[in-house]
Formats: structure tokens, sequence, C-alpha cells
């Protein structure tokens, strides 16, 4: 977790020294949201992690640590699946009419910074497949390989959903361009995930519809979802919020407990569309 934390400051540290901390962009609503979300995701996740291995050895005490002899690179392999891929698809769920008002806050953002790295509804993460197998598999004894894992992993989003395009320069230079051709097909960089964030994606560049991948694109470019243009969208957020106004901060994060006034929006009752 200090390890974790620690990124997360560096990239806040770059951003408020290039001054894109507090985006001109940033409503009171989003404000408030980023900085419930930032007090209460790492409650919610550890909270999942903690109730499933809970739940196991409750339920199967026998078998705590029984997988803790396996090689480092199988324990990766298996988080790989269990965590990175189940959320690629959870991702890809959320982006369906049901599951859209748990995703939606991320993307009601019109900016791109570490605040929206985990800018979600609180239901989002508690109803995560891969947190509660993460869980399971640190009941069987994967908890160092998990930790690393888990600091590769969140510097990975972080620097995706970063305001600092660190991917930027290395697209430039010719003695890296054969790098990022591998890089950005392996892991999330922010070119791709900015497209994921686009307000549009009539663009050419925008790639709501897409590009999911979390820790690896790799996903996407399996599964067909990919979208790689070396450009970044000029603008991001959501249409209806345009036309409509922000949603309540609570709205966001606690939907269903809270719900909108406002038929325009998949956070009414009963749940809207996603985009288009």
């Amino acid at each position: 977790m200090a390890v974790t934390a620690s990124v997360l400051v560096s990239f806040i540290a770059l951003e408020l020294a290039r001054g894109r901390f507090f985006p001109r962009q940033a409503s009171r609503e989003d404000n408030r949201l980023d900085v419930a979300v930032t007090l209460l995701f790492p409650l919610i996740s550890l909270g999942v992690l903690s109730a499933s291995t809970g739940l196991a050895l409750l339920l199967i005490p026998e078998h705590q640590g029984a997988l803790a002899d396996w090689p480092w690179w199988g324990m990766l392999l298996t988080l790989l699946l269990a965590d990175d891929l189940t959320q690629y698809w959870w991702h890809r769920l959320s982006h369906t009419s049901r599951f859209w008002p748990l995703h939606r806050a991320h993307h009601s953002a019109s900016y791109m910074s570490v605040r929206v790295v985990y800018r979600n509804n609180a239901f989002y993460y508690a109803m995560m497949p891969g947190l509660w197998l993460s869980g399971l598999l640190i009941f069987f004894g994967f908890g160092w390989v998990y930790v690393v894992y888990a600091i590769v992993k969140v510097s990975v989003i972080i620097g995706a959903h970063s305001s600092v395009r660190w991917d930027e320069k290395l697209y430039q230079w010719s003695v890296t361009r054969p790098l990022m051709w591998v890089l950005e097909r392996t892991i999330s960089t922010p070119a791709t995930h900015y497209a994921h964030h686009a307000l549009t994606q009539d663009d050419g560049v925008g790639h709501y519809t897409g590009n999911f991948g979390n820790l690896l694109f790799l996903w996407d470019i399996i599964f067909g979802t990919a979208r790689i243009t070396r450009r970044y969208p000029s603008e991001f957020g959501l249409a209806d919020d345009r036309e409509h106004g922000h949603e309540p901060w609570a709205t966001q994060f606690l939907y269903p407990i809270f719900r909108s006034k406002r038929r325009a929006t998949a956070l009414y009752w009963p749940p809207g569309k996603p985009p288009e």
C-alpha cells in the first residue's frame, strides 16, 4: 500500500509541477467526487480483498497457503488471468446498458488526471470479480507475488490516466519507436487509454467502445477492441453532461442508493443507456 501510494503521490507531484492537477474543466461536483473516491476507494478495495480471504478462511481453512510453493511465474500468469483478464471483461460489461451506471462516473470527467484513476461508482469495485478472486489467491499463498503484481499494475494504470503523457516523447524519438510499437500493444498507455475517455469517437482517435485493457492492452488486441493512433483526443467527458450539467457527486458515487432527477442520464431509474 505504501509503495502504490508513493507512485500516486509522484504522479500528483508531476501534475502539480506542470499545473495540471487542478484542471479548469473540473466542476464543483467533480472536485467533490474526486475527493470522495480518493478517500474511500482504498477502504472498498481492501474491504473486498479482506472479505474474500475471510470467507475462504471460514469455508475452506484447510486450503490456506495450498499454492504457496508455486513458482512466481505461475502465480503471475494466474493473476493476469484471474485479475486483469476478468477486469477487462468487467470493464467491457460495464459499457453495456445494465452496468453502465456503475462505470459512468469514470467517464464523466472532462479531463484526464490521476484524479480519474479510481473514479467509479462504489459498487463497481465492490462487485469487481478480479478483486474477489485476488483475495482468494492471497489466501492460497500468492501474497508477495500479488504485492509486486499490484505495484506494477497500479503504476501502469496511473500512468495511463495521468495528464503527464509519458509516451508522447517516446513516439517522437526514432530510437524508441520500435520499443513503443511493442509496448503500446502490451500495456495501457496514455494514448490508447485517453482514446477510451474521449468525448467522441467520430474523429478517428476516440474509442470509448474499445481500449478496455487495464494493465494489459494485449487483451484488446486479442479480442479485437483495440484502436492505436498514437494521437490524443482533444476533449473528454460525456455529451449528456455537456448538455444538462454535471450530476451530483453522491449520485455518481452511490447510485442506485441515490438516483438522478433527470431522465437524460443513465443514473435515472430505470437504468439508461451508455453512449452509442
